[in-house]
C-alpha cells in the first residue's frame, strides 16, 4: 500500500502499514520535487485530504526548508542573546527552548493554515515575553506568519494579530510588568511602544504590496491564457469555414461530373471523359487551397505559403466551374480592389452562394452583381429557382460562414427567397477608402 502524507490536521511525514518511511538522507516530505509532484497527483484520490483552493486544484506545499532555517536560526540566535542579557532577563528554561520551538517550526502550516499560524504564534510570542526571556530573533516569526496570512488573503486576521500583539505587548512593557519576571523590571519606554507600532504597520503594509501584486501577477497570466484560448479558437473557427468553403464548393463540382460522367458513360464516352477530366483538375485544385489553408499549422519556423489567399481577381475562375458543373453564371459590375481580409471573403461569399446553387436549385443560371458605394461594397448572387428539396450532401453551415465572415468584417448578410421566385444572397462588406489603401 502506497505511502500517505500527513494532511492540514497533522504533520507531514505519516505512513501507513506495509510500507517503511523513506530514509533519512531522501529527507522529509516536500524537499523532493518528485515526490511533491507525486502526493500532489495523489491528493485527490487519498481520503482525509485537505484540498486547499477548491477541489481539483492543487495542494500547497509544505515549506520545510524555510522553517528548519528559520527555526534554526531562533534558536542560535536567542541562545547568544541570552548570553548578552544575562542578569536582565530570565534564562532559558525547557519551557522557553519549547516555546521557541513551537513559534518557529508552526511556521511549517502557514501555507495550509495561515490564521491559526498567525494567531498561535502572536500567542506563543507574547507568552515568551511575559515569562520574560531574552528578547532576540523569535519576533521574526511573527513576521513571517502575518506576510503569509496576508498573501494569502486573510488581512483581517493578520490585521488583528498585529493589533493583539501591539496591545498584549503593551500590556505586559506597561501594566504587568511588575506581576511578571524579572523582578525588580521597570516599565518601558513609551518610544519603544510607538516604535513597536510603527514597524508592524511598514510590516502589513509590505505584506499588503506583496498581495496586491501577487493578485495582479495571477489576473495578468488568467488574463493571457484567456486570450490565447480565444485566439486559438478564432483560429479554428477560420481554418473550419476556410475548409468548408473549399471543400463544398469543389466537392459539388464534382459531384455533379461524376454524375454528368456516370450517366454519358457508354452513350457519350467523350463527353464523359470531359466530366472526368473536370472532375482531375477540380480535386487537384481543392487539394491545393487545402495545404493552403493547413500551413496556417505549421511549425515555427516553417515557410509561408506561396500561394497569395483567393479574391475576386478569381470571380473568372467561379464562372468557369460553374459552367462545368452545368450552371451559366452572369456578371455583372468590375471586382474593385479590396484589402486583403475583405478581398477574401467576398470570394468566398460569392463561391458558396454558386455552390448552394448548383446544390440546391433545378435553375441553371445564376446572376452576381457587384457595386462599390461609399465604402461598401454589395454583392448580389441571384438565381431563378425552384429549390430542388434533394440533399447534396452538404453540412449546412454554408448561411453560417458566410454570416460569421460578414460579422468578422462589420458587414451583414441577407439570405432568402427572392420576391419574383428563386433565392438571393446579399452580402454588404465595408471596405476602406482609396486614400486610405
Amino acid at each position: 500500500m502506497d505511502e500517505q502524507r500527513g494532511r492540514a490536521g497533522g504533520p507531514p511525514g505519516r505512513w501507513r502499514r506495509g510500507r517503511p518511511p523513506r530514509s533519512w538522507w531522501h529527507g522529509p516530505p516536500g524537499w523532493s520535487r518528485w515526490a511533491d509532484a507525486r502526493d500532489d497527483a495523489r491528493g485527490g484520490d487519498e481520503a482525509g485530504g485537505d484540498d486547499v483552493g477548491g477541489a481539483g486544484s492543487p495542494r500547497p506545499r509544505w515549506p520545510w526548508p524555510s522553517t528548519v532555517l528559520l527555526t534554526a536560526f531562533v534558536l542560535v540566535g536567542t541562545t547568544f542573546a541570552a548570553h548578552a542579557q544575562e542578569g536582565e532577563r530570565v534564562a532559558l528554561d525547557p519551557f522557553g527552548w519549547v516555546l521557541l520551538v513551537v513559534a518557529g517550526a508552526g511556521l511549517l502550516w502557514r501555507t495550509r493554515h495561515p490564521v491559526l499560524v498567525v494567531c498561535g504564534t502572536v500567542a506563543a510570542v507574547l507568552l515568551y515575553a511575559a515569562a520574560g526571556y531574552p528578547y532576540g530573533p523569535v519576533f521574526l516569526t511573527v513576521v513571517v506568519a502575518c506576510f503569509g496570512a496576508v498573501v494569502s488573503g486573510h488581512r483581517r486576521a493578520a490585521w488583528l494579530a498585529m493589533a493583539a500583539l501591539w496591545t498584549g505587548h503593551v500590556l505586559i512593557a506597561h501594566v504587568l510588568y511588575r506581576r511578571l519576571p524579572p523582578s525588580g523590571d521597570g516599565a518601558a519606554s513609551w518610544n519603544q511602544a510607538i516604535v513597536i507600532a510603527t514597524w508592524l504597520v511598514a510590516l502589513v503594509a509590505v505584506s499588503e504590496l506583496a498581495r496586491i501584486r501577487r493578485e495582479q501577477g495571477a489576473r495578468e497570466r488568467a488574463e493571457r491564457a484567456q486570450a490565447a484560448r480565444r485566439r486559438a479558437d478564432e483560429e479554428r473557427l477560420r481554418i473550419a469555414r476556410e475548409l468548408h468553403d473549399v471543400l463544398a464548393h469543389s466537392i459539388s463540382v464534382i459531384n455533379v461530373q461524376a454524375g454528368v460522367g456516370l450517366a454519358l458513360l457508354d452513350s457519350d464516352p467523350e463527353q464523359a471523359r470531359t466530366a472526368l477530366t473536370t472532375i482531375k483538375g477540380k480535386s487537384k485544385e481543392a487539394l491545393g487551397e487545402v495545404r493552403q489553408v493547413l500551413d496556417t499549422l505549421r511549425a515555427p519556423g516553417a515557410a509561408p505559403p506561396r500561394a497569395p489567399a483567393p479574391g475576386l481577381d478569381r470571380l473568372l475562375e467561379l464562372v468557369e466551374q460553374a459552367a462545368s458543373a452545368g450552371l451559366t453564371v452572369t456578371v455583372r459590375g468590375e471586382p474593385p480592389r479590396l484589402p486583403p481580409g475583405a478581398d477574401l471573403a467576398a470570394f468566398r461569399i460569392v463561391q458558396e452562394a454558386l455552390t448552394n446553387v448548383v446544390r440546391h436549385s433545378a435553375s441553371r443560371e445564376a446572376r452576381v452583381y457587384l457595386d462599390q458605394d461609399e465604402g461598401r461594397l454589395r454583392l448580389r448572387v441571384d438565381d431563378d429557382g425552384p429549390a430542388t428539396g434533394a440533399d447534396a450532401g452538404g453540412s449546412g453551415n454554408g448561411l453560417a460562414g458566410m454570416r460569421e465572415r460578414a460579422a468578422a468584417l462589420d458587414g451583414t448578410i441577407e439570405a432568402g427567397p427572392r420576391p419574383g421566385g428563386g433565392f438571393r444572397v446579399l452580402a454588404v462588406l465595408p471596405i476602406e477608402p482609396e486614400e486610405d489603401r
